[in-house]
């Protein structure tokens, strides 16, 4: 790469952020880059379990340019699937797309413009958008460490299939959407399951006749921005709801996985040479989940009934069947023990390679709809960027467009001022790959 290169616009991410974001420059003629550390579509494919699948239907799979055009809307993409809809993508436009280019060190010039230090060489960029998500690097708790040896530990985007973990029973800690489904793909292959279960909620898959997620959508509740939201910037922080699409989706129902004999604890909040301990808030935890499931019902009723709506079917209210002893518990190792432990405890961001004054005293960007701070630098694909659909392919097109219009102004500002570098060559390196 050459060291004097200069770009009007250079991309950090080849994700479906990073893609929705050059779909739109180049409808745009804007000039830039693609700046890909892996491979396209490296997450999904190599962070994924076998049989996962989306929690949310097809048709939410709206890219700029490229909407789902499969025969099956309602249904839920597989992880192969996926990747391949990715990679369409890309071919639907022919992006600059540079795989295999990890971006070390991004940084502001004297002059305004930005220096970005790549595995290939250094350019510099009169913008730039990170469009690396925010799920950067696995997070396990310290208390891990005083597991024996002997007990396969992974995270859960390590997590590939029950036959992949060793015989025994397997300890799943975390009950987000990776928790959840983990431990009902054991259980389904009839693993002995340990849930540690948290604070996460849970939704109903389908509800008076339609999935959740289209009446949701039909209630604006995918509009919403965060700006609006009664959490604010908090909801940035909460765990995302537990359902699944898999076998054309239906509830995950803890409950009824303990009366088929998953075993339910509370928080695990203790690891030493006597065993486990787990924390005596497992009721107050599922019966949480519940309520926000039940909440989201009350909101489609109401919505049904003002909208005056017929043919809405009714049904019965859910009733627990099954409901934990009091008090905590814990588990003997050498009693009963554990095989393996699929920590499925979240991600933690990692922007210290940017080294520029856009972050909060927390490492997170400082922004408004992605546009931060400094003049030039942007953030794309985060969680609830600027609403729920944000980090997902439901609304990264709509914050990608946003995005387009401000570094087109941007943009044209510079081509006024000089117009050559708008001419400037696209980096070299590796084409895309699709197989």
């Amino acid at each position: 790469m050459p060291e004097d290169l200069h770009v009007p616009v250079a991309i950090v991410g080849g994700g479906q952020a990073g893609l929705a974001m050059s779909h739109c420059l180049s409808e745009g003629d804007i000039g830039h880059v693609v700046l890909e550390r892996d491979r396209l579509g490296h997450d999904w494919r190599e962070r994924r379990w076998d049989s996962f699948c989306l929690v949310t239907p097809n048709w939410q799979c709206d890219l700029p340019g490229f909407p789902y055009r499969g025969a099956d809307p309602h249904g839920f993409m597989a992880r192969d699937e996926i990747t391949d809809y990715l990679v369409g993508y890309a071919r639907s436009f022919d992006p600059p797309l540079h795989e295999g280019i990890e971006v070390t060190r991004l940084a502001q010039s004297d002059g305004g413009d930005f220096e970005l230090e790549t595995s290939d060489g250094t350019l510099r960029a009169d913008q730039v958008v990170v469009a690396t998500g925010g799920y950067h690097h696995p997070l396990v708790p310290p208390l891990a460490a005083g597991l024996p040896g002997d007990v396969e530990q992974v995270h859960s985007c390590a997590y590939r299939s029950p036959q992949a973990l060793p015989e025994g029973s397997v300890l799943v800690v975390g009950t987000g959407q990776s928790g959840c489904q983990i431990a009902e793909d054991l259980h389904l292959a009839g693993r002995l399951v340990h849930l540690s279960v948290g604070r996460a909620p849970r939704t109903a898959r389908f509800y008076r006749g339609r999935d959740v997620t289209d009446w949701l959508h039909d209630m604006g509740h995918y509009d919403l921005p965060v700006t609006e939201h009664a959490l604010g910037d908090g909801i940035r922080l909460q765990a995302n709801h537990y359902v699944t699409g898999r076998d054309g989706g239906h509830d995950i129902d803890l409950r009824q996985f303990a009366l088929e004999g998953m075993r339910l604890h509370g928080h695990l909040h203790r690891v030493d040479r006597d065993g486990l301990g787990f924390a005596d808030d497992l009721g107050a935890n599922l019966d949480h989940a519940d309520e926000v499931a039940k909440g989201i019902k009350d909101a489609v009723d109401a919505f049904i009934a003002k909208r005056g709506i017929r043919g809405a079917p009714t049904e019965p209210r859910y009733e627990p069947p099954w409901r934990p002893p009091p008090g905590g518990s814990g588990l003997d190792l050498a009693d009963e023990p554990i095989g393996s432990v699929v920590w499925s405890t979240g991600y933690r961001s990692d922007y210290r390679w940017i080294d520029v004054a856009a972050f909060d005293g927390t490492g997170y960007p400082v922004h408004h709809r992605g546009v931060s701070g400094v003049a030039g630098l942007y953030f794309l694909g985060l969680p609830w960027l600027h609403t729920w659909g944000s980090g997902r392919f439901a609304g990264v097109a709509r914050d990608a467009r946003h995005l387009a219009d401000r570094i087109g102004a941007a943009a044209s500002r510079a081509w006024s001022a000089q117009p050559e570098r708008m001419a400037r060559p696209a980096v070299r390196g590796p084409r895309i790959r699709t197989a």
